[in-house]
């Protein structure tokens, strides 16, 4: 605009308009002093212009400012057209305004604009994306009752909202009343409804709807998608002999896909068939498919909660070395476990030191892992270290962090180290858990500190700690060997709510031992 005068051309309004538009701007706050100035220069706006505006306002989230725009607008008698409508009606029911939406949808066909269906069904779209589909339902009735007749694209649009949210059932019916208003539901639509019952885990729901498809009952045939989303389900649920059944009948339909295998692989290996899982993988590469990184993770993982680590480590190493895929970092992690529990640590500190080599960077559950598993050594320098080394990767420790050093510090004897890590534990906002609780009390007992063990049980009874078996026991343990040592006065009482019955004291605890085994010949305080 500068160039043009000073040139002396006077710019007109197609010229200032186009210049709002023109996405190097990329500021409506330039194109806002550009209309003032056109104001200033007697180049009066209209409808474009303004819609422009209020255009460019919406699509960076500036609502308020597209709204005065429109006010102006309408106080110096410029009409809004279906553009300018359209803009801000999309925009309220993308951040979930549906009853200024409703006012403003009035207020157009008041002016003689009638929305149409694609409109209805870009603002039911916002809606459902913001997750707003009961919202989205409103607005639908609203669309009934105007007396617009959605389209095939609405009601997908609005059933894909629906399952998204979990509201499968609404979404049946509404396909329902789709069927009955005479619009054929689409393929986008019932593998839309696939999806969503089998999320909400109404697999057999799912199956159902498959046999009408698959049988020809719809006039809609089932794709690749359909079979991979019904087998998804069947597996997420064990019940692989069905999955099975639906991979066989695709041959007359399509063939089975990476994501088809992925399902099988991983449903066989979950429940530790590692033969028919390993069948399908050699299939999968007969008929030319090309596993993908979540192919090989599927393997990987399976494999390591098989205990097969061995061949999880030979899966990992043809996907790194010789593929040349880069692992996630859930397969490093646990692949870490795994090495880490069959005691082969020096293999498991060779790989966490390669994952950067791998793009896959340590995270805290990785770190957590190999501290868990230098501590399990005796190791206390360097898990030290890799703590330290954590903290500087800008990696916060977390409540499994504390509670491994707590674990070990206390298993090991080292209880001034398991107290200031507790200590630092609080500090920090973390929450203890039972299995620390019970660690410490253990250490305590081990090394026969009466009143760590008195001032532990008062803080865990003020704590609300739920007593469960195991930390019974363990309080039992204190008191059947420590008795002499305690003052019964100064022992807490654990409330009714969290010992799951009525107020229980620490010595009806010792009276509850006693019962059990009359043979200690302890005395029940």
């Amino acid at each position: 605009m500068n160039e043009v005068e000073a040139k002396e051309l006077a710019p007109n309004l197609v010229t200032c308009t186009t210049v709002m538009n023109c996405k190097e701007v990329g500021r409506t706050d330039v194109a806002l002093s550009l209309l003032k100035e056109m104001n200033k220069k007697g180049c009066d706006a209209n409808v474009v212009t303004y819609s422009t505006l209020i255009s460019g306002f919406c699509d960076e989230g500036c609502l308020d400012k597209g709204k005065e725009c429109f006010e102006e607008m309408l106080e110096k008698g410029i009409a809004p057209n279906v553009i300018t409508y359209t803009c801000l009606l999309n925009n309220l029911c993308q951040i979930g305004k549906l009853r200024e939406a409703s006012e403003l949808l009035s207020a157009m066909m008041e002016r003689g604009i009638k929305p149409d269906v694609v409109l209805y069904t870009s603002m039911i779209d916002k809606l459902c994306k913001g997750g707003e589909a009961t919202k989205a339902m409103e607005l639908f009735s609203l669309m009934l009752q105007k007396g617009e007749d959605p389209s095939t694209v609405t009601y997908n649009v609005l059933i894909n909202g629906l399952c998204k949210q979990g509201l499968v059932l609404d979404a049946i019916k509404l396909s329902k009343i789709m069927v009955k208003e005479g619009k054929k539901p689409s393929l986008v639509t019932f593998n839309t409804l696939m999806k969503g019952l089998c999320d909400k885990e109404k697999v057999n729901e799912a199956v159902e709807l498959f046999e009408l498809m698959f049988n020809g009952k719809t006039n809609v045939e089932p794709d690749v998608r359909t079979f991979n989303l019904l087998i998804q389900g069947l597996c997420e649920e064990d019940r692989l002999d069905e999955a099975l059944e639906i991979y066989h009948k695709m041959d007359s339909y399509t063939i089975g896909n990476v994501v088809t295998f992925n399902a099988l692989i991983g449903g066989y290996l979950k429940v530790g068939n590692i033969q028919k899982g390993m069948e399908l993988w050699k299939r999968m590469l007969n008929l030319g498919l090309s596993p993908s990184s979540f192919t090989y993770s599927t393997l990987i993982n399976g494999l390591c909660k098989l205990q097969m680590v061995s061949i999880a480590k030979g899966v990992f190493s043809k996907m790194t070395a010789l593929l040349r895929i880069s692992p996630r970092l859930f397969d490093c992690n646990a692949l870490l476990v795994s090495l880490c529990k069959e005691g082969s640590t020096e293999q498991a500190r060779k790989l966490f030191e390669g994952m950067k080599d791998l793009n896959c960077e340590p995270d805290a559950i990785s770190y957590n892992i190999m501290i868990n598993a230098t501590l399990r050594a005796g190791d206390f320098k360097s898990a030290r270290e890799l703590l330290k080394e954590m903290i500087q990767r800008g990696l916060s420790p977390d409540s499994h962090t504390y509670s491994t050093f707590i674990y070990w510090f206390s298993k090991l004897g080292d209880l001034d180290e398991a107290k200031r890590v507790f200590e630092k534990m609080v500090s920090c906002g973390f929450k203890p858990n039972k299995f620390i609780y019970n660690s410490l009390l253990k250490g305590f007992y081990s090394d026969g500190e009466a009143e760590d063990i008195i001032n532990l049980l008062h803080q865990m009874a003020k704590e609300g700690v739920v007593l469960d078996l195991e930390l019974k026991a363990t309080i039992l343990l204190c008191l059947c060997h420590s008795v002499e040592d305690f003052d019964v006065k100064a022992l807490p009482i654990f409330s009714k709510e969290v010992s799951k019955r009525k107020d229980i004291s620490c010595s009806e605890l010792l009276a509850e031992l006693y019962k059990s085994y009359p043979e200690l010949k302890l005395q029940a305080i």
